[in-house]
């Protein structure tokens, strides 16, 4: 089923309205997810909806939180969370980050204790149309704890997003947004509603045996997730937990843990601030266009650089909308429901 994006923002805005959050954090939530769902990323999505909304209502979220600036040093901040929704403290992190780094040319905001903050690439989108360059590292302190090591089969770390982005004159931005794990545990979301098989060397059951069905994944008990390239991704999650985990504040992930309680460790550079005139934006351009240039190994094959299936994808679903299956559609109109949301934005949903 296609869902017209500007209803289905509408109707889980009104959810989080209803559950308790200002008009300003409902529309944050809501934008971030429709947004996610947009560039394609549906793991990030809507089909969040109803699993915030059971999060708060257990006490693992808080509405209307604003971000707690626990140290200040310039071009250096740390800032608690305060375990509020993601959506709205990360962009808050954010504004901070940018506005340091205008003042600065460079900043890095270190948060800690943060609901799940989203697709992170909306974060490095949020800067880039700023203008800036950002990375942006994060884990969780345990209740997120699905990885494991490499040649172990036991979870030891988060999923951790590394996410970088880089502006660009006049075209998508450049934005690499990723996790240090095989996937986000999100997409065994996405495949577990479609009843879908996932790929090869993405996660072990219980007993630490490949599968490909998200169901042992969920279990129970619960199976594990495996880095992405071996010792290489291992390595990369680790690093990962350290900066996001260790130097925010936040926590590495440990066993026991029943709150999510994201790191994340931004930096952001103004490199308008550096003396390279129009260096930077005529380089970035020329070695896109170097980069795509290349031979394809098949004759109907394609280079992209990071960022532009997102740009492709938000194109296509602006235009035919957002495709969501039955029941994902079903979990969000019940969670609607509950909520006492009004009939017609139920509804408008349906019809589109």
């Amino acid at each position: 089923m296609r869902i017209a994006p500007q209803p289905l923002q509408q109707l889980v805005a009104a959810i989080f309205s209803q559950c308790g959050s200002s008009a300003q954090e409902a529309h944050d939530i809501s934008a971030h997810l429709v947004r996610a769902n947009l560039v394609g990323h549906d793991s990030h999505g809507v089909i969040r909806t109803p699993i915030y909304v059971g999060w708060q209502r257990e006490g693992k979220v808080h509405a209307n939180k604003q971000l707690d600036i626990v140290f200040d040093g310039g071009a250096l901040a740390l800032c608690d969370g305060q375990l509020g929704y993601g959506q709205s403290i990360g962009k808050q992190a954010v504004e901070l980050g940018l506005k340091k780094c205008r003042e600065h040319g460079a900043a890095a905001i270190a948060l800690r204790n943060s609901a799940h903050l989203g697709r992170i690439g909306h974060w490095a989108e949020q800067a880039a149309d700023a203008g800036c360059v950002s990375l942006h590292f994060v884990n969780t302190s345990g209740l997120g704890m699905f990885v494991v090591p490499a040649g172990g089969i036991d979870k030891r770390m988060s999923v951790n997003p590394v996410t970088m982005g880089v502006p660009v004159p006049d075209r998508p931005h450049v934005v690499l947004d990723m996790a240090a794990a095989a996937a986000a545990e999100g997409k065994l979301k996405v495949a577990r509603n479609k009843g879908v098989a996932v790929p090869d060397n993405w996660i072990l059951d219980a007993d630490g045996n490949p599968t490909n069905d998200p169901n042992e994944f969920y279990g129970p008990p619960m199976g594990a997730i495996l880095p992405i390239a071996g010792h290489k991704g291992s390595g990369l999650c680790f690093m990962v937990e350290m900066l996001a985990g260790a130097l925010t504040g936040s926590g590495c992930s440990s066993p026991g843990k029943t709150l999510l309680e994201q790191g994340m460790l931004s930096i952001f550079i103004d490199q308008r601030q550096m003396p390279l005139d129009d260096f930077f934006g005529s380089e970035v351009t020329r070695y896109i266009d170097f980069v795509k240039s290349s031979r394809t190994a098949t004759g109907d094959g394609e280079i992209l650089v990071p960022g532009e299936v997102e740009a492709r994808n938000e194109r296509e679903r602006r235009e035919l909308g957002i495709e969501l299956d039955d029941t994902t559609i079903q979990q969000i109109v019940d969670t609607a429901s509950a909520a006492d949301v009004e009939a017609s934005l139920i509804d408008a949903v349906n019809e589109t």
